[in-house]
């Protein structure tokens, strides 16, 4: 079995507000399997703060991409919460990314480490509980932040929000992520590494994942250089420390080379499974908001909570099962064969038809994603074939309230499908002539209307910005849709070849453009 890695690159993160070198300080260990089986290349950085970490990190990740390769990232802070922290702050979205995003927007932290970690976690409480000062705690003596306690406040059995992750109840010297003071103080660690870690999200995109949020519970198996993002706890292995060495560089060091050592024994993937004894439920969880260590496989598990009891376990929260879904289809879909700007789009119909191996079939033009993100930004109308289409677009997501059109039910289509010799959904498609030029065509059911609509297009109709193109079944939607894909009419398309198709597909690629930020892109 090949190695899922060709370099580690391990952190130990500080939250120190000057700059800051030797102990209790930012630590970088890397090491990188060289080619041939000729042994692997190691070596340190210690930067004084966090923004020249962070340039270091950039560039080193910037040149494993450019050379190829897969790199395993690994962070010593908590990347995610206990269950229900999105929720209580009133954040939509998956609920990591949520709580990324925020934090991303809320921390002032500059070149020279001053931050106001304090200042956030004193408005996070509000935003959470008012002036119970809960669920952060640990301050400065000398602050007078009133929504944030000093010392440990005590209110989390009573709170609504659990004082550990579950990873945590597995690794019982782990600091809480609430803690923001004294030793150890992951929460401090993870408001300011949080942010840093979005912007590293938003620098590579698709090419950086996060486990377990984007890939589930399971190893990396997307194809060709890529970083994947994981938590660590260096504490888990044992450390020897060079003469002179700081603990904290040995731990980066020795957890770099433990890495790559599993891995070029085929033990790492195992790993990537986490514990295997936790439920369902918990898993969902665990990708939803939560996140997990690498190398935390097994402890004493927690008492079942009041949702495992039952004479059945399945997922009833729409976050965590919204969460788990998209984080499977991560996981499972192979993307890349298709152009970034198409990502979220055959993410959002895998979603909706659970077959990762839909992205094979799909066809489009150049820039098509653009044109309907275009389109819709511009207050285009989206035509489609039938109600069903319609009832899946998600309104409330369309830039600007777009209006979306359906005139399979107009009274006069019965009298038009007579005259024309034709299907009503063909029929319904004359409709749309006034308000064809420049909309977001989507037609998911009848083979006989994305005929139709080239056939007004090739006699002079207005040409619309883009056109969906998922009709489904055995008789004509083959056909139509490799008649669409080779249109000489100037259209820019997505369709998908073959039978397959339907109306929730092309209500998803609707929805995939008209909010790509939640697709994934």
């Amino acid at each position: 079995m090949s190695p899922l890695f060709d370099s580690y690159v391990m952190v130990d993160w500080s939250a120190e507000s000057r700059p800051k070198q030797g102990e209790d300080s930012i630590w970088i260990a890397y090491r990188r399997r060289l080619p041939g089986g000729a042994g692997d290349c190691a070596g340190a950085e210690n930067p004084a703060t966090r923004a020249a970490a962070m340039a270091a990190i950039e560039a080193m990740l910037q040149a494993e991409l450019a050379a190829g390769r897969r790199v395993l990232l690994g962070f010593d802070f908590p990347l995610g919460y206990p269950r229900g922290l999105a929720a209580r702050l009133g954040l939509e979205g998956p609920p990591w990314r949520a709580i990324w995003q925020d934090y991303a927007r809320r921390l002032v932290d500059d070149e020279n480490n001053r931050n106001d970690r304090f200042v956030l976690a004193d408005g996070l409480n509000r935003r959470v509980s008012g002036t119970a000062a809960f669920p952060f705690w640990g301050r400065p003596a000398k602050s007078d932040l009133a929504a944030l306690r000093p010392n440990h406040h005590r209110l989390h059995a009573t709170g609504g929000l659990a004082e550990r992750r579950l990873v945590e109840e597995r690794t019982p010297t782990a600091q809480t992520v609430w803690k923001l003071l004294g030793v150890g103080a992951a929460g401090s660690q993870a408001l300011t590494g949080i942010p840093r870690c979005e912007r590293l999200k938003q620098r590579f995109g698709p090419a950086l994942q996060v486990w377990p949020f984007e890939t589930a519970l399971a190893a990396p198996v997307r194809p060709g250089p890529a970083i994947t993002l994981v938590e660590i706890y260096p504490s888990l292995f044992p450390v020897d420390p060079e003469p002179g060495e700081v603990k904290d560089a040995a731990q980066t060091r020795t957890t770099a080379r433990h890495f790559a050592e599993l891995d070029s024994s085929g033990n790492l993937a195992a790993l990537f499974a986490g514990d295997p004894a936790l439920s369902e439920i918990q898993k969902a969880d665990v990708i939803a908001e939560e996140g997990w260590v690498l190398g935390v496989t097994a402890s004493k598990l927690p008492p079942p909570g009041p949702q495992e009891k039952g004479n059945y376990e399945y997922l009833t929260d729409p976050a965590a099962i919204y969460a788990k879904s998209f984080a499977i289809a991560r996981a499972e879909t192979d993307l890349s064969s298709l152009p970034p700007e198409l990502h979220g789009l055959a993410l959002r119909i895998v979603h909706a038809a659970a077959d990762p191996g839909l992205v094979r079939d799909l066809a489009w033009s150049p820039g098509a994603a653009a044109a309907g993100r275009q389109a819709l930004a511009s207050g285009a109308p989206v035509l489609v074939d039938v109600e069903m289409v319609a009832h899946g677009i998600t309104r409330v997501r369309l830039p600007c309230g777009n209006e979306v059109v359906c005139t399979l039910r107009d009274p006069r289509g019965p009298i038009l499908a007579a005259k024309l010799a034709t299907t009503r959904s063909a029929a319904a498609l004359e409709l749309w002539r006034d308000r064809l030029a420049d909309a977001v065509v989507a037609i998911g059911n009848a083979p006989t209307a994305l005929f139709h609509l080239l056939e007004m297009i090739a006699a002079g109709a207005p040409r619309p910005a883009l056109v969906l193109g998922f009709p489904v079944g055995f008789v004509g939607a083959a056909e139509a849709k490799a008649a669409l894909v080779a249109n000489r009419l100037g259209l820019a398309y997505v369709a998908l070849a073959g039978r397959r198709g339907g109306s929730a597909l092309a209500a998803a690629a609707v929805n995939a453009l008209a909010a790509p930020e939640e697709a994934g892109t």
